[in-house]
C-alpha cells in the first residue's frame, strides 16, 4: 500500500498536498456525479432545447461575472476560507434542491435557479483551488502535482462520476444530490488538515480597482498567459455551442439513454487517461506551441466528426480522442499559468484566464440553444466545426508565445 501512495502521490509533493489531492478527489466525485444527473434533470423537466442550453450558460454565467472579483477575494483574504465558505454553500444549495425533489416542489425555475447558485459558489471555489498548488510544492515538481490532481479529476469527475450519477438518477432522482452533500462534506473535513503557508499582501488596504487592473494588465503583459487566454475564450464558444445541447444531441441523434450518455463523459475520461499516460513523452517530443497547435486541429475535426455520425459507438470513439486532446490541453495550460504568475498574483490571473474560459461558454451556449431549436442538434456542432476552423487560421501565428520559456516578468517601474 505504501508503494501504491508513493507512485501516485510521491512524498516529496509533501503531506499538505496529499491532503489537499485526496480532498480535490472527493470533491470530483461529487461533481461527476452530478455532471450527469443535472442535463437528465432538466431534459426530464423540459424537451425544449433553448431551456436545455439556458441550464449550460446559467452554470457557466456566474465565472464570467464573478471571476475577476474571486481572484481579488483569493489574493485578499484567507484562501482556506473562501474554500470553507464556498463549499458550505454549495452544500446548503443542494440540500434545497434535494428537498424539493423529494416533496415534488421541483420545477425548471427552481432547477435553473440552483445551478445559478451552485456556480456563483463555484466560482469562489474553483479560482481558490486553482492557487493552492503552487503554494504547497516545489516549483520543479509542478507538472507532477498538476498531473496528479488532473488525474483524479479526469478518474473520478470524468470516468467514475458520470455513469454513477446516471445510474443513480435512473434509480431516484434525488440520490445523486444526496450523493454530493455527503461527498462535499468529506472533501471539507480532508481540507480542514492542510495548513497553508502564510501569503505576502500589501500592507496598505487598495480599492478593489486597483488589484482587478493590476491582474488584467499582468495578463496582458504576458505573451503566453495572454495568448493562452486568447485561444480558449475564441475555442470555447464553438466548444460551447456543441456542447450545451450535448444531452439532446445523445438522445435524438445517437438514440442514447440515460445510461448512454453518462457514457459520453466516460469516453471522454479514457481519453483524458491516454492523455496522462503519453503527456511526459509528448512534450519530450513536441514543442508545447505546436503540441496545441496539433490539439486545435482535433477540436475542429471533433465536432465536424460528431455532426456526421448517428452511431454510437463511433461517437464514443470521437469522445476519447476529444478528452485526450483536452487533458494535454488543459495540463499545459495550468502548468504554464503556474509557472508564470507570481503568488501573490495566482488568484487574479486564474481569475483572468476563467474570464476567458467562461465568457466564451456562455457566448457559445446561447448560440447552440438557439441553433439547436431553429434547425437540429448536428447544427451547433456544424458551427462548431466550422468556427473552430476559421479561429485556427486566424490564431495560429500567436501560439508562437506558448514555448517552454516562462520566465516571469520583469518588474513594472
Amino acid at each position: 500500500m505504501t508503494s501504491v501512495v508513493e507512485r501516485v502521490l510521491p512524498e516529496r509533493l509533501g503531506r499538505p498536498f496529499r491532503w489537499l489531492a485526496s480532498s480535490s478527489w472527493v470533491s470530483n466525485l461529487g461533481d461527476g456525479i452530478v455532471m450527469a444527473a443535472g442535463p437528465l434533470l432538466v431534459a426530464s423537466l423540459t424537451d425544449d432545447a433553448r431551456l436545455v442550453a439556458l441550464a449550460a450558460t446559467l452554470q457557466w454565467l456566474p465565472p464570467l461575472l464573478f471571476s475577476l472579483l474571486a481572484g481579488v477575494v483569493s489574493d485578499r483574504v484567507s484562501r482556506w476560507h473562501v474554500m470553507l465558505a464556498g463549499n458550505l454553500v454549495r452544500v446548503v444549495v443542494l440540500v434545497v434542491l434535494a428537498t424539493a425533489i423529494l416533496t415534488g416542489a421541483v420545477s425548471i425555475v427552481v432547477v435553473l435557479a440552483v445551478l445559478f447558485l451552485l456556480g456563483c459558489a463555484e466560482v469562489f471555489v474553483d479560482n481558490t483551488s486553482a492557487t493552492l498548488v503552487p503554494m504547497l510544492v516545489r516549483r520543479q515538481d509542478l507538472a507532477v502535482a498538476n498531473s496528479r490532481v488532473m488525474a483524479g479529476f479526469v478518474t473520478l469527475n470524468q470516468l467514475a462520476g458520470p455513469p454513477i450519477g446516471a445510474a443513480l438518477f435512473a434509480a431516484a432522482h434525488v440520490v445523486p444530490y444526496a450523493t454530493q452533500i455527503v461527498l462535499l462534506l468529506g472533501a471539507l473535513a480532508l481540507l480542514a488538515k492542510v495548513r497553508l503557508p502564510p501569503v505576502e499582501r500589501p500592507a496598505e488596504r487598495r480599492h478593489v480597482r486597483h488589484d482587478l487592473a493590476e491582474g488584467l494588465r499582468w495578463a496582458a503583459r504576458h505573451p503566453a498567459v495572454r495568448t493562452l487566454v486568447l485561444t480558449i475564450f475564441i475555442f470555447n464558444i464553438t466548444f460551447g455551442a456543441a456542447w450545451s445541447v450535448l444531452v439532446l444531441y445523445a438522445q435524438r441523434q445517437l438514440g442514447l439513454d440515460e445510461i448512454g450518455f453518462g457514457l459520453i463523459t466516460t469516453m471522454n475520461a479514457v481519453g483524458g487517461l491516454l492523455g496522462t499516460a503519453c503527456y511526459g513523452w509528448l512534450t519530450t517530443k513536441v514543442t508545447l506551441g505546436n503540441l496545441m497547435r496539433i490539439g486545435l486541429i482535433i477540436e475542429t475535426l471533433t465536432h465536424a466528426a460528431l455532426a456526421l455520425t448517428h452511431t454510437p459507438w463511433v461517437a464514443m470513439v470521437i469522445f476519447v480522442v476529444f478528452g485526450a486532446h483536452a487533458f494535454v490541453w488543459g495540463t499545459t495550460s495550468v502548468t504554464i499559468r503556474h509557472r508564470a504568475v507570481p503568488t501573490e498574483l495566482q488568484g487574479r490571473v486564474t481569475g483572468v484566464n476563467s474570464l476567458g474560459v467562461f465568457g466564451g461558454l456562455v457566448v457559445g451556449s446561447a448560440l447552440g440553444g438557439a441553433l439547436a431549436e431553429r434547425y437540429d442538434v448536428a447544427t451547433p456542432f456544424w458551427f462548431a466545426a466550422v468556427g473552430s476552423a476559421v479561429f485556427v487560421v486566424v490564431i495560429w501565428r500567436q501560439l508562437r508565445h506558448i514555448a517552454h520559456d516562462d520566465d516571469p516578468l520583469p518588474a513594472e517601474s
